[in-house]
This record gives C-alpha cells, structure tokens and sequence, in this order.
C-alpha cells in the first residue's frame, strides 16, 4: 500500500540551517518507505551538486553549451545535458531506484532490479541558458514501483501526479537552491560553501495577489483565444479590466521561473498552441510537470492544463508533454476560468466583456 497522499500527510517544519540529511532522517523515522524516499533524494542532492561544480566551471570546464543533435521540436541536446544525465545516473545507482526516466534517454534506464522506487528527471532544465551564464536546473519526481512491472518497462511510470512520493528542483543560480517536497510541505534549501545543502527557512509558501505573470510574448500569434485574452488584459494595465499594471518575466529555464514564483508569486504559463509539435504545449508531464505542481500546492500555490489540475492527470507516455500553468492560486485560478468560461467574460468588467478581436 502507498504512502498517505500529498493532500493527507501531516505538515513538517525544521529549523533553519538543518542539513538535508538531517530533515529526511527526521521525517523518514523508522519508516521503511520513507527511507527508502530519503536515500533517493540525497542521492539526488549529491548528483546535484556533482553537477553545480561542473556547471561553476562554465567555458574553463569546455563547451558545455554544444549541441550534440537536434531534438524533434527544435529543441537541441546539449553537451551539459549529457553531462546532467550521467551525473545524477550515476549518483542514483547508489539508492533503491529500479530505473530512471530521463528527458536525454528514449527509454527507461534500469538500475537495480526489485527495488521499490522510481525517479523521472529532467537533469538539465533551461540548457539553452547555458553559454549565457544564466540559470539552469534539474527537475526530479520519485513514485513507486507498482508490484508485478518491471521497473525498466515504460508502463511503470505511467502513473497519476497524486501517486507522487517526493518531488524537487535544484536551480543552478547567483547560489544553488534546492526546493524539495515529500508531501509535508515545500522545504527550500541552500547549497553552503562545504557542499552540504542547509535549510534556508522552515517553509516556502507562494505569495498570492502579485502583479507578474511569465510567458514568451514571441508566441503570442500561435495562442489560443483564452490564453492570448488573459495577457491581453495584463498588459492593458490600469486602463483594462484588470486596473492594474503587471510585470512579465520570462528567464527561459521553467525553475528559474518557478524560483522567482515562490519568492515573489505571480504567474507562469506555458500553452499548447498552433505551432507543429506545440500543440499540447513543449513541457514533459512526467517530470517537468508532476513535480513543479507537487510543489506548488504544497505551498499553496496550483497548478493546471487550463483546465485541469495537473496532479490529477495520469501520464501516457513517458515523454507526454502538457500545458502548464502554475504559480499563485488565485492567478492560476483566473487562467483556468479564461478557458472555462466563454472568452473569459465572467471574470472581465461589462466594457471589456464583449470584445471578440481573437475570438
């Protein structure tokens, strides 16, 4: 039987400064499948900050930012990327992971036979930031492993966002922040200077009624109506409905986006649109997903497909993609009225209700 889920499990607050390791033996107790959980996030936080030395290199460490080939939506593997997936791999031979879902690999790697847990990944989130110094990250998500699959079969992974065990990021910044979640809050951590990775306050929480959203303007055109009439009406500022100015921010790394989130609020939309392979969006649900949702409502804040939450869907295939809107709740909570209700008019005033230039 699994755990208790994310909505049912008790709160857990530590003091600031606490390693890692000590909250998850704190948390894990005599529990036989925490343990098991906590071994795969440290594995995790060493990959991690295997990775967070190779990246502090930049160009002295080579070309990190050469793209090896193409990927099918335009997308390029990076030499980092490469570099990303073989770090945090090899760091999980270490735990009780029988394989790991990677975005780099087509199929499922197998590690050890019978062990309970699985881990999907995206060790290298924002690569094209790369030889820019901007931020990257990596995304992780641990589930079980159901009884009677073969961890390495693709089916093994195929499993709801509610079956979630654990979930993090860690951004490679100014610092390295790692932002964990086992279903007892959102933990936000520090990478200090001996590499041990300390709690930077008891919990995050996402800030609500904020005046920012982040989405790359340069699709606008490809956008559905609903998506397009939401930032219509942020950038119409004071003089639309909304009566207020906003902020767009847009760093092109989703956990850079997701950082600045939990610091400030706002929110972060992602959209399927028109474009030739965009048309459920470029996020993988898996492991992009999963786990920034996972973490979002464990602050408080949500996440959605437009419609959805995104906890609630099951996943398909191991590189799925979604739509993804996350960040502050009553933001995402207007986005996914926008796409309930028609043109967004129940939440628009009377002189801006009947526009129809994108409907």
């Amino acid at each position: 039987m699994l755990e208790k889920t994310a909505e049912t499990r008790p709160a857990a607050t530590f003091a600031k400064g606490i390693p890692l390791a000590a909250a998850l033996d704190d948390w894990a107790g005599a529990d036989a499948r925490r343990q098991d959980v906590a071994a795969t996030v440290a594995a995790l936080a060493r990959g991690a900050t295997a990775l967070a030395r190779r990246i502090a290199e930049g160009p002295l460490g080579g070309d990190l930012g050469a793209t090896l080939s193409a990927g099918e939506a335009g997308e390029g593997q990076k030499a980092l990327d490469v570099i990303a997936d073989e770090l945090l791999i090899a760091a999980l031979h270490a735990a009780p992971v029988a394989a790991v879902a990677s975005e780099e690999d087509e199929l499922p790697v197998p590690l050890k036979a019978g062990a309970p847990l699985l881990v999907a990944l995206d060790p290298l989130d924002g690569s094209s930031n790369i030889d820019t110094c901007l931020s990257v990250g990596t995304i992780f998500a641990v589930l079980a492993c159901p009884a009677g699959i073969d961890g390495a079969a693709p089916a093994a992974f195929l499993q709801s966002g509610r079956s979630l065990l654990a979930a993090g990021y860690v951004m490679y910044g100014p610092h390295v922040a790692l932002m964990l979640t086992v279903g007892a809050g959102t933990w936000p951590f520090v990478l200090d200077a001996d590499g041990v990775f300390r709690l930077a306050e008891p919990a995050a929480r996402v800030p609500q009624g904020t005046a920012e959203f982040a989405v790359n303007m340069s699709n606008y055109r490809h956008w559905d109506a609903p998506v397009r009439l939401y930032v219509d009406d942020c950038i119409s500022g004071r003089e639309g409905p909304r009566e207020r100015d906003f902020n767009m921010r847009w760093v092109a790394s989703m956990v850079a986006d997701a950082h600045r989130i939990f610091r400030r609020g706002g929110v972060y939309l992602y959209p399927g649109d028109a474009r030739k392979g965009y048309g459920q969006g470029r996020l993988r649900l898996l492991y992009e997903a999963f786990p920034v949702a996972f973490l979002m409502e464990q602050a408080g804040g949500a996440a959605t497909d437009g419609r959805t939450d995104i906890l609630d869907l099951t996943a398909t295939g191991v590189h799925q993609r979604t739509p993804l809107v996350f960040g502050s709740r009553d933001k995402v909570e207007r986005v996914r009225r926008y796409h309930l209700a028609p043109a967004g008019e129940a939440d628009r005033a009377p002189l801006f209700a009947r526009r129809g230039l994108f409907i």
